[in-house]
């Protein structure tokens, strides 16, 4: 995917609140394959404050990089607030990060299922002031266009999130 120009002022605004805060961010992608982290890196000087992204497309990989339980996947399926949550937890764990975002989702028609159709995508976060939540976004469009939202939506919310906490 060929992020838009107008993507670089969110990663701005995320990075000037991270940096405002010394905070740095760690990011657990499963729908938008490391497309967040792909964002956050594409800027100069995002070692300053973006530490590192997880990728978790399968359900192995959440369970095996991040500690999220396997029965918890089985009890709830990949994409949902439990999982999104589980991955945030387990991204702060396993990072150095004050900030962990994490996305699971289906972007592409071959993950809908009854009650779950594409763009169904779960947003969670987790800082080290014991803040968490998730949050469940409903996108329309293609692939493409769900990823893309997806990506917006995470940088703006992170962006927010950080800057209020250093106000």
């Amino acid at each position: 995917m060929n992020f838009p120009d107008d993507l670089n002022p969110l990663v701005d605004a995320l990075a000037a609140a991270l940096r405002g805060r010394g905070w740095r961010i760690a990011t657990a992608e499963s729908c938008t394959g490391g497309l967040i982290a792909a964002a956050c890196t594409a800027v100069a000087g995002s070692s300053d404050w973006f530490e590192r992204g997880f990728v978790t497309y399968s359900n192995e990989a959440k369970t095996e990089s991040l500690g999220v339980p396997a029965a918890l996947i089985a009890a709830h399926g990949a994409v949902s607030e439990a999982v999104a949550r589980a991955m945030a937890a387990g991204t702060l764990a396993h990072a150095h990060a004050d900030l962990a975002l994490s996305v699971t989702g289906i972007a592409g028609p071959g993950g809908a299922v009854p009650g779950k159709p594409v763009g169904t995508v779960w947003f969670g976060w987790a800082d080290r002031s014991g803040a968490a939540g998730a949050e469940l976004l409903q996108l329309g469009g293609d692939r493409a266009a769900v990823r893309e939202a997806t990506v917006r939506h995470v940088l703006a919310w992170a962006a927010a999130h950080a800057a209020k906490a250093s106000s």
